[in-house]
């Protein structure tokens, strides 16, 4: 399917956003019983980047159109997509699965909950781009977590980032291993001036441990 972008102007990235032609032909039908000649749709991140990311579709009419969106032409309607947006719904794909109840609209958006960063990031928020980008989605298959809760000037080890790990994390018996081996290893790897990294979550609290 290939989709003509308008001369909108955009600031930063071109989104590659797809509307499936499944998904297409069920808004198409939702937008005609609008009765709005030049209805669209808008697509937008509501909180991207953390944990609460939730994408958001809503109707667009020719006299609501945001002037700085994205439009993105389809053959039967116009989508606009916010600007600001735009990184989280990298490799975002709204689709339409027909059954015997209907048919069901899905919006798989698998990096709306990944913080951005720009040359000019903190240390604190390249240490979280990493955690959410890079460790959390492992740790997401033992049901754990994990979340920096400072970086502060060690005397004797310099650079350290606290962390704290929670759900299946919490308790683990393996933490050491996870710790040194994945966390630790894969953040200095992509932060070279940070030196040390210390765990501060109260391991003796274990109910949901993966491991105990």
């Amino acid at each position: 399917m290939s989709t003509e972008n308008s001369s909108t102007p955009v600031v930063g990235e071109i989104p590659n956003l797809l509307i499936t032609p499944t998904a297409q032909e069920y808004l198409k039908d939702l937008l005609d019983k609008q009765n709005t000649p030049g209805i669209g749709v808008r697509v937008f991140v509501e909180h991207p980047g953390t944990p609460r990311a939730e994408c958001c579709m809503a109707y667009s009419a020719p006299d609501e159109v945001v002037p700085t969106d994205y439009k993105q032409e389809y053959p039967e309607f116009p989508a606009f997509i916010d600007s600001p947006s735009i990184p989280y719904l990298l490799d975002a794909v709204i689709d339409y699965n027909k059954d015997r109840f209907g048919g069901q609209l899905t919006f798989r958006a698998p990096n709306s909950k990944v913080p951005r960063v720009g040359p000019d990031a903190s240390v604190e928020e390249r240490i979280t781009y990493v955690l959410q980008s890079e460790i959390n989605p492992g740790l997401a298959g033992h049901g754990g977590n994990c979340a920096l809760v400072e970086v502060k000037e060690d005397p004797e080890h310099g650079l350290t980032a606290v962390l704290k790990f929670g759900g299946g994390c919490q308790g683990c018996s393996a933490i050491d291993i996870t710790l040194k081996q994945g966390v630790e290893t894969t953040l200095k790897q992509h932060i070279p001036e940070l030196m040390h990294v210390v765990d501060e979550t109260d391991h003796s609290q274990s109910e949901g441990a993966y491991m105990k």
